[in-house]
């Protein structure tokens, strides 16, 4: 478990910008944020890589700051301004956020757009095994993580402002063309795997039944933040990829991930015994979402299950095509995540052959 946003940046890549950018920035956080003083301190979060994250340090308080990469950017990707938007419209709702404090969409100060919120003490949990942690303990979290991602789904989309945050219908289609483009965009070489997924795809789009609601696009233990000490989420992260959709693209989202290899760079379950862990089966864990909801279960999670590997390897490509093109926030893990890609195309096939 490590800090929030996954701690402090390696050497090298503590410093946000040169000393002519932060006497830009100094200035605007005192015009648009109440209370703020300087001087004010920068560190890059070793995380946050789509966006670049950093902490901000001043003496009276801590803030992050959540800014646009450099470089050429696929259109729509990086959209900070969303990220802003829909913290700040579930701030009085049952989803706990980090209150959002201003947002900069002027290039001058900081060469992109850029927001500033609140920081939230608490815990970043990278591995969903969740080790040294008993096995009630590790059962508590996946509860709460699971109460969560209900009340995401639950979300009075009128109430908060959030009813054109997404196109309406055809979510699926919608949702598997620009991601399949966004592929193509960042395409670094042949993938056949990824070809058939697509097709497969394409081929087997479910029905539309009518479910609409917010759905948080990369909703995984790690983007997550825990008290201190209790398995209570103070804050959900990372809303770059959120949207109005079908809600179980985020719940098969957290399937995906407990297929994977243990440990921080897999960040799955597979093979692990999670009755003795204390941590619940697919199945039960489905049960229960559906359970807390009052809805149905399809009668088959298969699609689901590959859409969410499909759109994982395109995300994945994209950041490898940055960091191949100079412009990832962290190159080198930029290019580790990248080598993933075939085999989630692979993942995203076998759950098709599964459905």
């Amino acid at each position: 478990m490590r800090p929030a946003w996954g701690g402090a940046g390696h050497a090298g890549e503590a410093e946000l910008m040169d000393s002519d950018a932060l006497s830009r920035l100094t200035p605007w956080l005192a015009d648009h944020i109440a209370g703020f003083q300087g001087p004010v301190t920068v560190e890059k979060f070793a995380s946050g890589q789509s966006n670049p994250t950093f902490r901000l340090t001043t003496p009276g308080a801590d803030y992050v700051l959540r800014r646009k990469p450099p470089g050429q950017l696929l259109k729509s990707a990086h959209a900070v301004d969303r990220e802003f938007r829909v913290q700040k419209a579930l701030a009085d709702t049952d989803v706990p956020v980090a209150r959002v404090l201003a947002l900069c969409d002027d290039d001058s100060i900081l060469g992109a757009m850029f927001y500033v919120m609140e920081h939230v003490p608490g815990r970043v949990i990278l591995d969903p095994s969740l080790p040294g942690a008993t096995p009630d303990q590790r059962g508590a979290h996946m509860a709460e993580m699971n109460r969560i991602l209900a009340a995401i789904h639950e979300v009075d989309l009128a109430a908060c402002g959030l009813s054109d945050y997404g196109p309406p219908g055809d979510f699926y289609a919608r949702q598997l063309g620009r991601w399949t483009k966004q592929y193509r965009a960042s395409e670094t070489g042949a993938l056949p795997e990824m070809d058939r997924l697509i097709l497969w795809l394409e081929s087997n789009l479910p029905e539309e039944d009518g479910q609409r609601c917010l759905v948080h696009g990369d909703y995984r233990i790690d983007n997550l933040l825990f008290a201190p000490e209790a398995p209570e989420i103070r804050a959900v992260l990372d809303w770059e990829l959120s949207t109005l959709g079908h809600p179980f693209a985020d719940l098969a989202g957290v399937i995906m991930q407990w297929q994977l290899p243990p440990g921080e760079e897999g960040r799955g379950l597979a093979g692990l015994d999670r009755a003795a862990l204390g941590l619940p089966d697919d199945a039960a864990f489905l049960a229960s979402y559906f359970d807390r909801r009052g809805i149905d279960p399809p009668d088959s999670f298969g699609f689901y299950l590959a859409f969410a590997f499909f759109r994982m390897a395109a995300i994945l490509q994209g950041v490898k095509k940055r960091a191949l093109d100079g412009s990832a926030s962290n190159p080198e893990k930029g290019r580790r995540l990248g080598a993933f890609v075939p085999r989630f195309a692979e993942l995203g096939l076998e759950a098709a052959d599964a459905r």
